[in-house]
C-alpha cells in the first residue's frame, strides 16, 4: 500500500456519496478506514467538504474512488509539496476518457482559466495534495470541486502542479451531463462574481443605483428645461414616467446593497449535505 510506504502516520477516508449498490458493504471490510455515509447523492464536492472537515491530519489528500486516479502518484506530489507549496494538483496530461468529456472538460478549463485563472493546466482532477491551512472557512457545494485552486490561490496560497498517470474508468458511470455541464458554469460565474463582490456588495448594487439615480435625475432636469423653455409638451409623453421609475430603481438598488452588505457580515455558515453515519475502522 502507498500510506504504509511513506511511514508515516495517516487516516483513510471514504465518503459514501448515497449509493445504492453494495458501495457500504465493500468498504465495511476495509481497515483502517472512516466511512462517513451521506443520507443521498449530494455530489461530489460535498463528499469532498464532508471529508476535508472530518479529517485530521495536516496534510489532506485527495483523489476520485473510479480508481482512475493512480495513488502511486502520491509520494511524488508530496515530494513537490514540501518545496514550499500549500497545494499540488495533479495534471492528466494524458486523459484516458471519452472524446465528448474530454471536450467539455477542455472547455471548462479554458473558460476557468478566463473567469477565475486557477493558475494550472487541469482544474478537474481530483487527486491533489492540501496543506489543511487551505481550508479554514472555506465551504464547498455545487460543482464548486473543480475551483477549489482557484479559490485557494486568492486567499494567497501557493499552487503547483504535477503530471501524474490518468486509468481508464472502473467502477461506477460518468456523471457528466449537460445539466451539470450548465451548472458547473454557472457556479464559476458564481464564484468569479463573489471574489470581486462578496466583502463589498455595496460596491456593486450601490454604484449601480447611484448611477441610474444620477442618469434618471439628470434626465428629469433635461424633460423640465424642454417643457420650460422650448414648449415641449409631456402630457402624452412616456419619459417622465420612465425617469420617475428610474429614480426609484436606483434608489432601491442602492438600499439592496446596503442590506446584502449587513447579511454577508451577520451570515453563518450552514452545510449543504446530510450525514446518516460516521463509521470508524481500526
Amino acid at each position: 500500500m502507498v500510506m504504509k510506504s511513506l511511514k508515516k502516520p495517516y487516516e483513510i477516508i471514504f465518503v459514501d456519496d448515497g449509493s445504492s449498490d453494495n458501495t457500504l458493504q465493500v468498504l465495511k471490510k476495509l481497515h483502517p478506514a472512516k466511512i462517513i455515509r451521506f443520507r443521498k447523492n449530494f455530489g461530489q464536492s460535498a463528499a469532498l467538504d464532508a471529508g476535508i472537515k472530518n479529517s485530521q491530519g495536516e496534510i489532506l489528500i485527495t483523489l476520485d474512488g473510479d480508481g482512475q486516479n493512480d495513488p502511486n502518484d502520491i509520494p511524488k506530489l508530496l515530494k513537490k509539496l514540501s518545496e514550499r507549496y500549500d497545494v499540488v494538483c495533479g495534471w492528466r496530461y494524458q486523459r484516458k476518457d471519452p472524446l465528448s468529456k474530454k471536450i467539455i472538460s477542455k472547455f471548462a478549463n479554458y473558460l476557468g482559466s478566463f473567469l477565475v485563472n486557477p493558475g494550472i493546466h487541469d482544474s478537474g482532477c481530483t487527486l491533489r495534495v492540501y496543506k489543511r491551512e487551505c481550508f479554514e472557512d472555506l465551504d464547498l457545494y455545487g460543482e464548486m470541486h473543480r475551483l477549489i485552486p482557484a479559490l485557494i490561490k486568492w486567499r494567497g496560497f501557493k499552487i503547483t502542479e504535477v503530471k501524474v498517470n490518468h486509468k481508464k474508468r472502473k467502477f461506477g458511470k460518468s456523471k457528466y451531463t449537460l445539466t451539470r455541464t450548465v451548472k458547473g458554469f454557472l457556479d464559476m460565474f458564481e464564484v468569479w462574481f463573489w471574489r470581486k463582490y462578496e466583502s463589498r456588495p455595496l460596491h456593486i448594487f450601490g454604484a449601480a443605483g447611484l448611477l441610474l439615480s444620477f442618469l434618471s435625475f439628470a434626465f428629469a432636469v433635461f424633460l423640465a428645461i424642454m417643457r420650460l423653455f422650448f414648449g415641449y409638451g409631456l402630457s402624452d409623453k412616456i419619459w417622465p414616467l420612465v425617469a420617475v421609475t428610474s429614480f426609484i430603481t436606483g434608489i432601491q438598488l442602492l438600499i439592496f446593497g446596503l442590506l446584502a452588505d449587513l447579511i454577508i457580515k451577520n451570515r453563518n455558515r450552514k452545510d449543504f449535505y446530510k450525514i446518516k453515519e460516521v463509521i470508524e475502522k481500526f
